[in-house]
């Protein structure tokens, strides 16, 4: 590419020379002349054409080298190791049946506790010293986030991100943002959602927003906004404080409102939904995916039973893994390959099914490169149709588009159900969820 650059750069130069050069006769060259010029191109013809390509990082006939750094020790470690679990599996099943295009997948990875220094670190160890093709499955909101600029800058694929930080959103990426792929619900994008099922399911105009002021719930709050205002809803909006213990003002502002949006990650949630129970609010609330999880329900069910119960009301999450069939080929496969890498049984939850779906996308990028793989054909790919979520639903890269799923459930609370949770919606759309589909 440099020579060709640099042909172009000479041919350019000579042309502008001979536009400011005076004009002469011009003279028909000898034939001895023409003939040995004509010889003279071919052989540099020849020579550039018969020069292979530069070889991509982490790529050779035989192998694909990838890596991420991920949390598999500290407070973080029950959602770390499953995660790396479910990739290690994916990529099992992926090798054991010959690979993809002649090469079989090679994934390292370090425990980085966590910390967005150890992070950075080992970050820069897989660019510079593993010279790795991508890093897949980019783990923790404070190590993506810390990350993050220095890998879009120098361009390398990065496919899932166990996080769901605003930072990932984009309408429209170009340059080097386009190697960014994020699959998981980006919080900015589930706000979205979370209205189009507000007034899609549960037909609200006026919907109260309680929302913390951290990163998550400003990032929900943002979506919620876009929507509300694209859709004709009417928001009635009051911020609490990260892990606060009182919700009783942000409560009482909201109680006149058709339905709550609790823009808010586990430690505040409870509170929300206890002090409504307490103040006798009788509405729908609806929550984040991150809050819709059997823990969570057995923890705080007996603290809001009418909050549960009460028709009309009931307590509402958004969802993006649907488990519903378990006989699937694709969970028959998750089943089949965690315990050859290790996995207990409790390994085997929606944490490490996260990880084989990113396992499982940046695989399907490269069954559409085949053989010829270089970043800028995997980022093509990767954007030439919607990628297949294996547990349900797509996500569409195309045209710079880096929102995350924007397809979700909806279930309720559910102290009688094995989960904790009752689907009540599969993944839908958001064109399908405005459209009324339940």
């Amino acid at each position: 590419m440099k020579k060709l650059v640099s042909l172009l750069l000479v041919i350019l130069m000579i042309g502008s020379l001979f536009a400011c050069a005076p004009q002469t006769e011009t003279t028909a060259a000898e034939p001895a002349e023409a003939t040995e010029a004509a010889e003279a191109t071919q052989e540099a013809e020849a020579t550039e054409a018969a020069e292979p390509a530069e070889p991509q990082q982490g790529v050779t006939d035989t192998e694909v080298l990838i890596a991420n750094s991920i949390a598999v020790s500290g407070a973080y470690a029950p959602v770390g190791i499953p995660f790396q679990y479910g990739m290690e599996a994916y990529f099992k099943m992926v090798n054991d049946n010959g690979g993809i295009a002649g090469r079989t997948i090679n994934y390292i990875h370090t425990d980085d506790e966590f910390s967005p220094e150890k992070g950075i670190a080992a970050f820069e160890k897989f660019f510079y010293d593993d010279k790795v093709f991508a890093i897949v499955g980019h783990f923790g909101t404070p190590v993506v986030s810390a990350t993050l600029d220095e890998m879009k800058e120098v361009g390398i694929p990065t496919v899932y991100y166990a996080t769901g930080i605003g930072q990932l959103y984009q309408d429209k990426a170009e340059g080097n943002d386009r190697s960014s792929f994020p699959i998981q619900p980006i919080y900015t994008t589930e706000g979205q959602v979370m209205v189009a099922y507000a007034k899609g399911y549960f037909n609200a105009t006026t919907i109260g927003v309680v929302y913390t002021n951290d990163d998550a719930g400003k990032s929900l709050f943002e979506g919620i906004q876009v929507a509300a205002e694209k859709y004709g809803v009417t928001l009635v909006a009051e911020s609490i404080q990260a892990g606060a213990t009182d919700a009783s003002a942000q409560v009482a502002k909201v109680k006149d409102c058709d339905m709550v949006i609790a823009a808010m990650i586990q430690a505040t949630f409870p509170v929300l939904i206890k002090e409504m129970e307490k103040q006798d609010i009788m509405k729908p609330v609806l929550t984040t995916y991150v809050n819709v999880s059997k823990t969570l329900t057995d923890a705080n069910a007996e603290h809001v039973q009418k909050l549960m119960k009460t028709e009309g009301a009931g307590i509402y999450g958004l969802g993006w893994v649907d488990t519903t069939d378990l006989t699937t080929e694709e969970f028959v496969n998750f089943y089949k390959y965690m315990p050859e890498v290790g996995a207990t049984e409790a390994d085997m939850n929606a944490f490490a099914m996260t990880g084989w779906i990113a396992g499982s996308v940046f695989c399907q990028g490269l069954e559409r490169c085949g053989a010829d793989l270089t970043w800028a054909n995997f980022i093509d790919a990767m954007e030439s149709a919607p990628i297949q979520n294996p547990f349900g639903g797509s996500v569409d890269f195309s045209n710079g588009q880096r929102k995350g799923t924007t397809e979700m459930n909806l279930s309720k609370m559910d102290d009688t159900a094995a989960s904790g949770w009752t689907l009540i919606i599969p993944i839908k759309s958001i064109d399908d969820i405005l459209a009324g589909v339940n």
